[in-house]
């Protein structure tokens, strides 16, 4: 899952439509062994998604074409030998507004504030306190409609992990909680609208969202970002990419 996301930034250029994006996922997951965890689930459509601008969550990739300035957010899902994944990253196409620049560096940073406090006998909410709090500083708002949630033989389980509320309410943190952390922020304001089919999901006010996400799971031993390339995969890949740029 994390090596797809990863693949699939140097195919994020002006003129590509959203569609290629899917077929590729697609493929490379099944060549890998695992199963996209989206296609099927609740009737969405494709195996990812494939979100543009204002669209905050659940856009369904099409013959729509990406152009310069543009943001788009891949949000993909597996499940593998029983268990599931689940990650998101918001990348840029082509050379985007420094304001939009900053809008996905928060979405990340936010993600880091809130593992933050994944720590044994805190309090879920203490992980959407930190999000809310840092978003917010930034002059971001968080999206309220969508949460993080746990995660494991489902791709959805309890607890549900808001991105905005009070610290210390909540399940306690216990070791053995594995988790999908995911910040969905805009650059105005937090309030959504479904469009007509039936599971994108845009800002209202139409301005410009970002989201991130991992999978991330507190052992005995710490913290693990289970969606998280290791810097052996990451440099291959970075050699991969400059082969062909």
């Amino acid at each position: 899952m994390a090596r797809i996301l990863a693949e699939l930034r140097p195919k994020i250029r002006p003129g590509v439509q959203t569609k290629v994006l899917d077929d590729y996922a697609q493929r490379k997951a099944k060549e890998m062994g695992a199963i996209p965890a989206f296609k099927g689930y609740r009737g969405y459509p494709s195996s990812l998604c494939t979100s543009i601008n204002e669209e905050v969550v659940h856009g369904i990739p099409s013959s729509r074409v990406l152009k310069e300035g543009d943001i788009i957010s891949l949000d993909f899902g597996v499940l593998y030998k029983g268990y599931y994944g689940d990650a998101a990253v918001t990348y840029p196409v082509g050379e985007i507004s420094p304001e939009a620049k900053r809008l996905i560096a928060a979405s990340e940073k936010a993600f880091y504030r809130g593992l933050d406090k994944l720590k044994e006998g805190s309090r879920i909410s203490d992980i959407s306190h930190a999000i809310q709090k840092y978003v917010e500083s930034e002059g971001f708002s968080v999206i309220r409609t969508f949460v993080g949630h746990g995660i494991g033989h489902s791709l959805h389980e309890e607890p549900q992990v808001p991105n905005f509320g009070f610290p210390g309410l909540g399940p306690k943190i216990k070791a053995g909680l594995t988790l999908a952390i995911e910040p969905m922020i805009s650059m105005g304001d937090w309030q959504v609208e479904i469009l007509s089919d039936g599971w994108t999901a845009v800002t209202k006010d139409r301005s410009l969202a970002a989201h991130y996400e991992h999978t991330v799971a507190l052992t005995p031993n710490g913290i693990e970002i289970l969606s998280l390339l290791d810097e052996e995969e990451k440099n291959l890949l970075l050699l991969k990419e400059n082969q062909y740029a």
